[in-house]
């Protein structure tokens, strides 16, 4: 186990409820959060190491990916029916140099299809790494 996680293992809970319940530091539960968003990082192995349950802080991981989201998600007060849900985006290539176009198609657990068209290798391997940082499930539930 590293130093960092030893520490954070000691800041995380400052206290008790009367039911027995823990108090955690918000700050400490944060970094908690981010070190589980890591590539490579394991949730279940990472409670552990810090004295609490895995499905508490898998919990934590949902609700920041739900912050997360609702902040960066763009504010829209009336949807128009007729607008597309996609619109189309131009790219300007940020290099002289001629790019390798592909065509991209994936299709989520959850239906959602996107789809990628004439999109450069750069922009291939942004869209690929952000989804695969997403939380998906199989479920259609929302």
């Amino acid at each position: 186990m590293s130093e960092l996680i030893l520490d954070l293992a000691r800041r995380l809970v400052v206290g008790h409820k009367r039911d027995g319940r823990s108090i955690y530091d918000e700050q400490a539960k944060r970094e908690l959060v981010l070190a589980c968003r890591e590539p490579g990082a394991s949730i279940a192995k990472l409670a552990r190491d810090c004295g609490v349950n895995a499905n508490q802080v898998n919990s934590w991981v949902r609700l920041y990916e739900r912050q997360l989201a609702k902040s960066t998600a763009p504010s829209v007060d009336v949807v128009d029916a007729k607008t597309p849900a996609f619109v189309a985006l131009e790219v300007a290539a940020t290099r002289q140099e001629e790019t390798l176009s592909m065509d991209m198609q994936a299709r989520l657990p959850n239906g959602v299809v996107v789809d990628l068209r004439g999109c450069d290798m750069q922009q291939a391997l942004a869209m690929i790494e952000a989804l695969g940082r997403m939380r998906c499930s199989a479920s259609k539930k929302g």
